[in-house]
């Protein structure tokens, strides 16, 4: 008899809580999404998915997670 495998649950599962982004020290310039993270189920902390690392100075800012309504259409 074969197993069959299970996919555990993970944070590509859900919405992220929050989006991660590179904001260069230059006051004008654009930020920069590089990743998002997931709430933990205790409520404790946060698991963090860096897609790029910045290799230039500046901050990684983290800030709430906005789905886009798709089916909405804009007057």
């Amino acid at each position: 008899m074969t197993e069959q495998a299970t996919t555990p649950k993970t944070e590509d599962t859900k919405a992220p809580a929050l989006i991660a982004y590179h904001v260069p020290e230059r006051s004008n310039a654009p930020w920069t999404k590089i990743g998002a993270a997931w709430d933990h189920k205790d409520g404790a902390g946060f698991t963090l998915q860096l897609d790029l690392i910045p290799v230039t100075s500046g901050r990684i800012v983290l800030r709430a997670y906005q789905p886009k309504d798709e089916g909405k259409e804009s007057a």
